[in-house]
């Protein structure tokens, strides 16, 4: 038997439609007397969102202040964010990484995500002893190539996973799940899943590669931030990890082979790409100057590692900063008595 439902809150009448069978709701003379449980999901839904609609009706100008309050301070906290950067990028570089690895820890650890608890411990416990490595003085010969080795990977794994993700969601939206009967909710949470992995775990490791690449190298004496080299490199030593060069240019390495960049340094090519591609630096370790990447990597598959490297530091704002600006702005309504 089908029937109109009414809710009625606050004196607002709100009427859905909802349809109910014999042994369903029946209609009360006194509004909210009625059994929830008995209701389907989207009717439960129905009322809920009678219920909203109720409670914040006639709170137009409370919202159009929210939103505002939300505006001004998005662009506030862009402009500080940039000239904070630019003023003081070391410490602003430290403050991010630290965000990025924290804040999607305490969210996950809310939702109880424990795979990703599990990747996040198994990442930062490799991580810590890779960065603990690269910090000693003095530099054992064999870390740069192992911190860079690691790194590399880890970039390699983040990038693969995340096409995974973004591959398996566009399967979903154009309903290939369906030909291997999988359900377009399961193949769209795995696909955001890796997506997510991905992308969070390329970020961070992009940052920690970073930090330890300019430590490594201020430690072995051939790369400052500022001023000159403080050793003279000799033609068969790479500036990167220090260690001799033993794969002519011209050759074929068994394990990794030698480059030389337009300015003529020749480097390890383990060490040259993480200083690089993982580590951000697109100059030269010993001269400063820039590295054309074009020449220096003739296979084209690889080329899209770089682009990939700039989404991911558009997506470090989103990650380590907008929960943090989101928390800001909710702790201004609530100090206004804004809900």
């Amino acid at each position: 038997m089908a029937g109109v439902f009414e809710v009625e809150v606050d004196g607002v009448e709100h009427d859905h439609g909802l349809q109910h069978h014999n042994h369903g709701l029946q209609h009360h003379d006194e509004p909210h007397q009625f059994d929830l449980s008995k209701l389907s999901p989207e009717e439960k839904w129905r009322v809920e969102h009678a219920k909203m609609h109720a409670k914040h009706k006639g709170h137009e100008a409370m919202h159009a202040e929210m939103v505002l309050i939300l505006i001004v301070t998005l662009v506030v906290a862009q402009l500080v964010l940039v000239q904070w950067k630019q003023r003081h990028p070391k410490s602003y570089n430290l403050v991010t990484l630290f965000q990025m690895w924290v804040v999607p820890l305490y969210f996950t650890t809310k939702l109880h995500w424990w795979r990703f608890l599990t990747t996040w411990f198994i990442f930062s416990v490799i991580t810590a002893y890779i960065s603990f490595r690269a910090t000693r003085k003095p530099l054992a010969c064999t870390t740069p190539r192992l911190v860079y080795k690691w790194f590399l990977l880890l970039y390699k794994i983040s990038y693969a996973t995340g096409i995974v993700g973004y591959s398996v969601v566009m399967f979903t939206l154009f309903g290939i799940n369906l030909i291997f009967r999988i359900k377009p909710e399961d193949a769209m949470d795995f696909g955001v899943s890796l997506l997510f992995y991905g992308l969070y775990y390329g970020v961070l490791g992009r940052d920690f590669a970073e930090m330890c690449a300019d430590f490594m190298a201020s430690t072995v004496g051939y790369y400052s931030a500022s001023g000159m080299p403080t050793k003279h490199l000799s033609d068969n030593i790479c500036a990167v990890c220090g260690q001799p060069i033993l794969v002519d240019v011209s050759e074929e390495g068994i394990i990794e082979n030698t480059y030389r960049l337009s300015c003529n340094h020749v480097f390890h090519e383990f060490c040259i790409r993480g200083w690089c591609i993982v580590g951000k630096k697109q100059m030269c370790p010993y001269c400063k100057e820039k590295v054309d990447l074009k020449r220096m990597f003739s296979n084209p598959w690889e080329r899209p590692h770089v682009m990939y490297g700039q989404l991911l530091d558009w997506l470090r704002y989103l990650v380590a900063w907008q929960p943090v600006i989101i928390g800001f702005v909710q702790g201004i309504n609530y100090v206004l008595g804004l809900e």
